[in-house]
């Protein structure tokens, strides 16, 4: 299985909770996973996906290579996504995407068709 990260931006904590909160109604498909994190580091991401449950079937050292890969190919965004943070102030988190590739291509169909 091959995985994709991506950060997205920073977030207040409420309203990532909330967002959080419809995923988990709305029965998302099972290989994406949105986590955040109060500090823009790679230590602070891998304890997030570290959270993720088993029962999603990843590979977690793939799982981690994919993020560490790329921490390393991207640190200019890296850089202004913790500017961003820092700006943001205590109230809010950077959040990222993790998925595994087939199921986020599926999520992207399926909000062409709607």
């Amino acid at each position: 299985m091959k995985y994709t990260f991506e950060v997205l931006g920073v977030s207040p904590i409420l309203h990532f909770f909330n967002h959080q909160q419809e995923i988990i109604q709305k029965l998302p498909e099972p290989g994406v996973e949105y986590v955040g994190s109060y500090r823009c580091t790679l230590d602070s991401f891998i304890q997030s996906i570290e959270t993720v449950p088993p029962q999603r079937g990843w590979d977690l050292d793939q799982v981690v290579e994919t993020v560490v890969n790329f921490w390393m190919n991207n640190s200019e965004k890296i850089q202004l996504w913790k500017r961003r943070l820092e700006d943001a102030g205590n109230e809010n988190l950077i959040v990222a995407r993790i998925a595994d590739l087939k199921a986020l291509r599926t999520t992207f169909e399926s909000l062409i068709r709607d």
